[in-house]
């Protein structure tokens, strides 16, 4: 089926169903939804069997879908509707939540239903419960739904406003606001849960306006309601009536604002605080040979102290000699490479850009001169850019069936990238695929990376599973001691013989040679780049990578690349 992706901006949801589309054979291209002349002239180049919306922020035009069946993905149960469908449900403490697949009419989220599904709450941010639980449900309406058009059927089985959803308004301030004076933990918590990622719940400390997010109870503090009484690493302690909470990142209100973590965001303010221990992004755990080291940055940034803080625990790990070592980050992000945020807010983005890059190819080359122990990159979320050459640097790659892989810079104004990914990529996939992947500047699912051996063993999609199986495989590995003998063994001359090729210094000098164009020369495309992706700018248009109806002088046929054409040869 040929299938036009409509959508307000390539987001985690999309990508899931562009790779899971593409995988079953399907002709996918993607148009971002910048206005209707735009759209009309996607449908027209491409010719639609269906347009799939899963991420929009207005209807669709009426001529587009009285012309080609047009299918909405909502974030809500049956009979629901409005814009803020996820954030009310976290608000209200739903139980039970729900997608449903809504062929497009003139009232937005009024049409019949395709397919619908629903799932139980977590105690989770919006972002979470979309990356995992509306996604996976998204997926199997559009699929049920494609089935019911393969099958011939002409009408949606479900008429309009059935359920017990109802219409909603947007979530106003009142909403998104937290009063320190008369609001308990509980509340806070789902406030800024409700509104995390965008646009952040409200809290006045120091006498104005603040943007919170990244939540959590602080337990063992005490301070008064309504008050900055302490502050760890990167967060800052505040009482509520009922006890305090940490606030992990903020930023003043404003669309060009840039959400930091809190005591950078804050610091100002904060030279009277106490220095007390924080939440910490950083675990281990040490069992039957096995060290799992986990690690959750927010949204899979890291910083340059970020990686100078994962190395350290790395070291700190090696040095009780463990047989086998695993990385675990997230669950929703492994890590998606440089702190653009931090960057951008940096007196010098240039130098920080430096500064982050460095202190990140510190960190994959620690792990891939971990020559005395066998490691394991174990991904239960989501990597993008460097975070993706960061887990080549183990020497297996374990990764979750619902996970997606961005392995590629260029979309951050043509960035060459760092992290070793020129040894890295080539070595786990062949020079050729190594170069058709940085050229696609697509996402990837587990089908293809396994395929390609970006990906050597797939771990369940339910993070419960994803933790057993990463458990036992791992202590498997540790207890089969001539097996790991001789895989050591093996990784200790392939790493001599590789560095008599070519030293890994080699390959450090030649990218940041790259890099360093980038961040200081005359093309200021990664400067632009980064400043729109901080603060949501949207696209002016559509990357030619997705929008493959556009490329010129082809055949739509011809420039719609399948997943499998990566992992041919």
């Amino acid at each position: 089926m040929r299938i036009l992706i409509l959508c307000h901006s390539f987001n985690s949801l999309t990508q899931r169903l562009h790779v899971a589309l593409r995988e079953a054979g399907h002709a996918v291209v993607v148009e971002f939804d910048v206005n209707d002349s735009v759209t009309h002239e996607a449908v027209a180049l491409f010719r639609p069997d269906l347009v799939l919306a899963p991420f929009l922020k207005r209807a669709i035009p009426e001529d587009v879908w009285r012309s080609a069946r047009s299918l909405v993905v909502h974030p809500g149960v049956r009979g629901d509707r409005g814009p803020a469908a996820l954030d009310w449900a976290i608000l209200e403490r739903e139980p039970v939540w729900g997608v449903t697949l809504i062929e497009a009419r003139g009232e937005m989220d009024a049409g019949p239903v395709w397919a619908w599904r629903e799932f139980p709450m977590r105690q989770a941010t919006k972002a979470s419960l979309y990356r995992r639980e509306v996604a996976d449900a998204a997926l199997a309406c559009v699929f049920e739904a494609l089935a019911r058009l393969a099958a011939g059927e002409k009408q949606a089985p479900t008429p309009a406003n059935v359920g017990r959803g109802r219409l909603r308004p947007a979530c106003g301030e009142a909403q998104r606001r937290i009063d320190p004076a008369h609001c308990a933990v509980e509340e806070a918590l789902a406030i800024a849960r409700a509104a995390d990622g965008a646009p952040g719940a409200l809290l006045t400390l120091f006498g104005g306006d603040w943007r919170v997010y990244d939540l959590k109870p602080a337990d063992g503090l005490a301070g008064p309601p309504g008050e900055a009484f302490a502050r760890a690493e990167s967060a800052v302690a505040v009482g509520l009536v009922d006890g305090p909470i940490w606030i992990g990142q903020a930023k003043r209100p404003g669309a060009h604002e840039i959400k930091l973590p809190a005591a950078l965001a804050m610091a100002a303010y904060l030279d009277d605080l106490p220095f007390v221990a924080g939440p910490s992004p950083l675990h281990v755990r040490e069992e039957d040979g096995v060290a799992t080291l986990s690690f959750d940055f927010y949204n899979g940034a890291f910083s340059t102290a970020d990686c100078e803080a994962l190395s350290a625990a790395v070291d700190r790990a090696l040095a009780r000699r463990p047989r086998v070592l695993v990385l675990t980050g997230g669950p929703d992000c492994w890590s998606n490479g440089l702190h653009l945020g931090i960057i951008e807010a940096a007196a010098s983005p240039a130098d920080e850009s430096w500064r982050n890059i460095n202190a990140m190819n510190d960190l994959v080359e620690r792990i891939a001169r971990a020559e005395e122990v066998w490691t394991v990159s174990a991904l239960r979320g989501n990597a993008g850019a460097g975070g993706v050459f960061l887990s080549l640097a183990a020497d297996e790659v374990w990764m979750g069936e619902n996970v997606i892989l961005n392995p590629h810079y260029k979309d951050m104004g043509n960035l060459y990238g760092s992290e070793y990914w020129t040894y890295l990529l080539p070595k786990r996939v062949g020079p050729e695929r190594a170069r058709l992947i940085a050229a696609a500047r697509l996402p990837m699912g587990i089908e293809e990376a396994l395929r390609l051996g970006l990906a050597g063993e797939r771990l369940p999609g339910i993070l419960a599973g994803a933790d057993a199986a990463i458990r036992e495989r791992a202590a498997a590995r540790a207890a089969d001691t001539e097996g790991l003998a001789r895989r050591l063994e093996a990784k200790r001359a392939a790493r001599a013989a590789d560095e008599a090729q070519k030293p890994l210094a080699a390959y450090r000098e030649e990218e940041l040679k790259r890099m360093k164009r980038n961040f200081y020369g005359f093309d200021p495309s990664y400067h632009v780049a980064r400043y729109n992706f901080i603060r949501k700018i949207p696209k002016s248009r559509t990357p030619l990578t997705l929008a493959v109806h556009r490329s010129s002088g082809r055949r739509i046929t011809d420039a719609l690349p399948s997943p499998r054409s990566r992992g041919e040869g």
